[in-house]
């Protein structure tokens, strides 16, 4: 499952070492090209609000499978189509259809027991977040190697591949009780409102990929342009810096095991505005640039982890509803961020975008100082 979830996550992300290639392949300004980003993640978010809540109603396994199928359906048209404006809706097809691991990530907490949840999602979202960052890599090779259109080939073949073998590996669940469809999308934010809980989660989650975007958006084209003009594989590699939010990600889930949320959401939120302040400074350091995607992997990571294993306490009935919220929330959040990012950087170059990470950074602190630890809330039953 973490596997898999790494996969079908990496389809959100091989664009972004790309932008800079696919920018000069359509002949668009780098706001249009970053604005590919933006589509991607409001297609996840549609997918998270649409999508996922179906994890609570139908058949996990198949309803799996069938998003696996549909993203590797999307990424063979990306690879086919060259007017921008269709290019630009596929990519927002590849969001709404990316949102498998997110159904499998509640799924996995479920199969869980309750004193290793949190160790549970966190060896997930491991997988996403190596998924993540070898997307990059990947994706820079390939098209140095084949073209970028080639990477969008590549992911089809791992979708329909993991397709089959989740087909095969996830187990059968016991039927659950039907709820009408539109009750089902309704409930998941009426959870949103419910939950005071939810909401400072949601809000921590995205404004800190608000800030992760920022990044991610810009990385390409800075590194593309002197004084390090930088190669589609070579940027592709830096997605590697960020690997040590993996052990982030196992820290915080021991963490929130250990119901210490308050302590790691402080320390993320913190390495998330210190993260900005070093590649401000540092812009034209690569030393200092790969520190910064260093520090900013492991806050982001070390905020996910926690925020996750709080909100799947809230209401162990409801749990792909409550995912369906607050990730929701978390990519409109990055959407935002990318497009602002992109905004940013064209106007004021990458000290503007530094300026803009810090401001998200400190979004996140400031209510993470203020904010106690969450005061253990009533089970709900659906």
């Amino acid at each position: 499952m973490a596997v898999a979830t790494g996969a079908i996550v990496a389809n959100l992300y091989y664009l972004q070492p790309l932008l800079h290639e696919v920018q000069a392949s359509f002949g668009v300004s780098s706001a249009s090209a970053s604005a590919l980003i933006t589509a991607s993640q409001v297609g996840y978010a549609i997918g998270l609000a649409l999508v996922l809540p179906l994890g609570d109603l139908l058949p996990r396994r198949w309803l799996v499978v069938a998003i696996y199928l549909s993203a590797g359906v999307a990424m063979a048209l990306g690879a086919w189509v060259h007017a921008f404006g269709v290019f630009a809706a596929i990519t927002l097809i590849v969001g709404l259809f990316s949102v498998g691991g997110q159904v499998m990530i509640p799924f996995a907490a479920d199969l869980s027991s309750e004193e290793r949840r949190g160790r549970t999602v966190a060896r997930l979202m491991s997988g996403l977040l190596l998924g993540i960052l070898l997307s990059r890599t990947v994706a820079g090779i390939i098209a140095q190697l084949a073209g970028w259109r080639s990477v969008y080939v590549v992911g089809a073949v791992l979708m329909f591949a993991s397709a089959v073998v989740l087909f095969r590996a996830l187990p059968n669940e016991a039927p659950r009780p039907h709820v009408p469809y539109p009750r089902l999308v309704s409930s998941a934010f009426g959870l949103l409102v419910e939950l005071g809980e939810l909401r400072r989660r949601a809000w921590l989650g995205a404004v800190c990929f608000a800030g992760f975007s920022v990044l991610w958006t810009t990385l390409a084209f800075q590194l593309s342009a002197p004084p390090f003009s930088y190669s589609q594989a070579t940027i592709g590699i830096f997605g590697l810096a960020g690997a040590a939010g993996v052990f982030a990600a196992n820290a915080a889930g021991s963490l929130a095991d250990s119901n210490r949320h308050r302590l790691s959401t402080v320390l993320a939120s913190v390495l998330l505005v210190v993260s900005f302040v070093i590649m401000g400074l540092g812009g034209g350091s690569i030393v200092a640039i790969t520190i910064g995607i260093v520090v900013l992997d492991v806050a982001v990571q070390g905020i996910q982890i926690t925020n996750q294993s709080i909100i799947y306490a809230l209401a162990p009935q409801s749990r792909s509803r409550i995912n369906s919220a607050y990730m929701f929330c978390y990519f409109l959040g990055g959407a935002a961020g990318s497009l602002l990012g992109g905004l940013a950087y064209q106007h004021g170059g990458w000290r503007s975008s530094s300026i803009l990470g810090v401001v998200l950074g400190l979004l996140a602190l400031i209510p993470a100082i203020a904010w106690k630890d969450p005061v253990p809330a009533p089970t709900l039953a659906t």
